[in-house]
């Protein structure tokens, strides 16, 4: 057994876990006053501007965005009245570098960012220099620090700084000098013992968190925080290959002690100086435990559609065909096929199950450490020259750079494997399609539906697995045959300290250094896709609300609310962008909430016109605002992209309806633009179809008056019934911002 989980309280005491109630019988301080012994605590603390720590209002020392979200973010900012970057701002380029999807609109918004970061006082890195987390660990990332990305994967807690992904508004807020406000989180302890097997990877340890963490929600929101004598074995690129996998639990952010190897890696970067010593204090108190013996851990796949779906490869080995047939199942639900599924079980000959693709990418898989690991496996024998292929995408240039320099990239390219540039694309269905019926592994974030790039409402289902670098080498050496790497008969040993030396000659060649240089009078650069957020309204009085979807799966991903891959060129264009919201999931979403949407722009014309009226049901046009809303069970998890909830307020959204929200991250988006989130714990029952209605008088004064429990009338099949909707810890500023419309309307009144 790898990891063993313990839900209640703990104190770490003398390198050892004191149960809660344990606390008082060994001297221990009650847990309000043990919690200020984490890491985590420290760093809030330093970085919360309010003299609370309940309730915490942070200002982070840097923030990141890439090219699929910082455009929204400076027009969401331009429009409440930014003048300059108050913070250090990197604008990377990592994810739309689509050739000529869309025509000119991918480099139109590269031209746009490079004249923001000139004009707003920004940091520019062009396209192919850096996926945004590899740049932000090489320049940003160190001890103490607090990062905000409009990523998910804004993760640097091996640097001991603590990162969090968050949806573009919460940049924006900070970008106007505002604050990110949230209750002071839960932190658990990920305590590490012994040290990995040869050809066990970063990966293997993260899908095994991951596995056993994510369903039962262990780290929903919190803080995991890791040390531990485990630690002391891991490399900076193993610590920082686990790290960013952290996000797949559903946790706010992470952060880890720090050691001689963490200053020996500053120092090869040139910050050295940035080096603090980070632990936990004797008798710091945890929410929670969970203990991870490295030593057991075992080679890892994580089958279709979900990163948790994570069992050992050897377990896979032996139940092949049940679990592919399972993953069939799983593929005609999940993505409602009429016609079935291809085939996965074909895929085992003679007891041998062969994949198709192999890729190893991004900020997960593209590091040096990894890329190194899989050349030496290779060793630049042939990956042979049928169906199977593998594509390598380094995760910067200064580690393109270290690769070609050292023979890597040679080695590799002799092997028959493809170098690509340092892009994201494989993470989000942009760069790397598999074929129809096809199975790829990947050292990637995400394997969600449609993350490769199919469209299963045109006919196409391809599949992904998350492995880890090691074993996707081991099986392309293989000839695709599925092979864990600990397989082999000489599997290469990750050191804790491997030889590296950082050239960012490529950065100083490229990247546009104007941090703390504002030029007022320079002229941003708009293309003909680059458009405004269309104007939001106040929430009326009343509300009369129509279901445009409701999606009963147990959790709704950002990408079935809005698809990533080929949309991501749109993201730039509110209104275009939201042709696209839930089309492979109810692709019946946008004609709804258009047509509830003219009525609505109708009412505000003329609320006494007899079609108004009669949509109205008889309620006073002039007081009561029509709108949609969805109804999802758990919906939100997966990336932090802001479009997940703009692109509903975009086409008249008013409120999202749940049993909860998977992640604090999405509801911020829907509160961000001016929804409300609605919480039902039995929604379930209540058997919403679209088409159904809501009507929630009095919203606007239950709003303001700082109420929980909103009363509200369901309307279905022309029977009424009350219902009670809750708005539980929804902030003061929250409601403001609602109340308003929208963030930007916030800001600017």
């Amino acid at each position: 057994m790898s990891i063993k989980l313990t839900p209640s309280g703990v104190y770490y005491k003398n390198g050892a876990f004191v149960p809660e109630q344990d606390g008082p019988a060994a001297g221990l301080p009650a847990p309000q006053a043990a919690k200020s012994g984490t890491m985590a605590y420290g760093i809030l603390k330093a970085h919360n501007t309010y003299d609370n720590m309940a309730d915490l209002k942070i200002k982070f020392d840097a923030m990141a965005s890439h090219d699929i979200t910082y455009v929204g973010i400076i027009q969401t900012a331009r429009a409440s009245g930014l003048m300059e970057f108050p913070l250090p701002y990197v604008l990377t380029n990592c994810h739309n570098s689509l050739c000529a999807v869309g025509g000119t609109i991918n480099e139109d918004d590269h031209v746009f960012g490079l004249s923001a970061a000139k004009k707003y006082g920004g940091e520019f890195v062009p396209a192919h220099q850096a996926v945004i987390h590899s740049y932000m660990r090489e320049r940003y990332a160190a001890p103490g620090r607090m990062v905000l990305g409009s990523d998910s994967h804004t993760r640097y807690g091996a640097y001991g700084c603590m990162a969090i992904g968050e949806g573009g508004p919460e940049l924006a807020r900070q970008l106007l000098s505002k604050t990110y406000d949230i209750a002071y989180p839960r932190v658990i302890a990920i305590h590490l013992t012994g040290a990995p097997r040869p050809g066990v990877g970063p990966q293997d340890v993260a899908l095994a968190l991951i596995g056993a963490t994510f369903q039962i929600g262990a780290v929903k929101n919190s803080v995991m925080e890791f040390f531990g004598p485990g630690v002391e074995s891991l490399s900076m690129d193993y610590r920082s290959g686990i790290d960013v996998m952290t996000t797949e639990t559903a946790c706010l952010s992470s952060i880890w002690s720090t050691d001689g190897i963490v200053k020996e890696h500053l120092d090869v970067l040139g910050r050295g100086d940035q080096f603090r010593a980070q632990a936990p204090a004797d008798g710091a108190y945890y929410d929670g435990l969970i203990e991870v013996d490295l030593s057991a851990v075992e080679p890892m796949i994580a089958l279709p559609f979900h990163p948790s779906n994570a069992f050992t490869i050897r377990d896979f080995k032996a139940n092949m065909a049940d679990m592919l047939r399972q993953v069939e199942e799983d593929a005609v639900r999940q993505l409602e096929l009429k016609n079935g599924a291809p085939s996965l079980t074909g895929k085992i000959v003679n007891g041998q199950f062969h994949t198709d693709q192999g890729v190893i990418a991004g900020c997960s898989g593209g590091t040096y450490q990894n890329l190194v690991r899989a050349a030496e496996i290779l060793k630049g024998r042939p990956i042979g020259s049928d169906a199977f292929w593998l594509s390598c995408y380094p995760g910067s240039m200064p580690i393109n750079l270290e690769l070609t320099k050292n023979g890597y990239i040679a080695s590799l390219m002799a092997a028959g494997a493809s170098i690509r540039s340092c892009f994201c694309g494989p993470c989000f269905g942009a760069g790397d399609v598999p074929a129809n019926g096809a199975f790829s592994i990947r050292h990637s974030t995400r394997n969600f539906p449609n993350r490769e790039g199919s469209k299963p409402s045109d006919g196409q289902v391809s599949y992904v697995a998350l492995m880890d670098a090691r074993s996707i080498a081991a099986t392309a050496l293989n000839g695709g045959v599925l092979t864990a790497a600990t397989e082999l008969p000489d599997v290469p040993v990750d050191a804790a300290r491997e030889p590296y030396h950082y050239d960012d000659s490529a950065y100083r060649a490229r990247v546009y250094f104007g941090v703390g240089k504002p030029r007022p009078d320079a002229e941003l650069v708009f293309g003909p896709n680059i458009a405004d957020w269309p104007e939001q309204v106040a929430l009326p009085e009343n509300l009369l609300l129509t279901a445009c979807a409701a999606i009963y799966d147990a959790v709704t991903t950002t990408d079935e609310l809005i698809p990533s891959g080929e949309t991501s060129s749109y993201r730039s264009n509110p209104l275009r962008l939201s042709e696209f919201a839930l089309s492979r999931k109810d692709p019946q979403y946008v004609p709804r909430a258009k047509a509830v949407l003219a009525l609505e722009r109708k009412r505000r014309e003329n609320p006494a016109d007899p079609e108004i009226q009669e949509a109205l049901l008889g309620h006073d046009g002039a007081s009561t605002g029509l709108g949609s809303f969805i109804m999802a069970l758990k919906p939100g998890d997966g990336s932090a992209r802001e479009q997940a909830a703009s692109c509903q307020r975009v086409l008249g959204g008013c409120a999202n309806l749940a049993a909860e929200y998977a992640t604090k991250r999405y509801r911020s988006n829907v509160v961000n633009w001016g929804m409300l989130p609605f919480i039902a714990e039995d929604v379930a029952a209540w058997n919403i179809q679209s088409g159904d209605r809501l009507w929630i008088p009095g919203i606007r004064k239950a709003l303001d008056s700082m109420s929980e429990i909103v009363e509200a009338v369901l309307i279905q099949g022309g029977q009424e019934r009350p219902v009670k909707l809750r708005l539980p810890s929804m902030t003061r500023e929250e409601r403001d911002i609602v109340l308003a419309g929208c963030l930007i309307n916030y800001y600017a009144k």
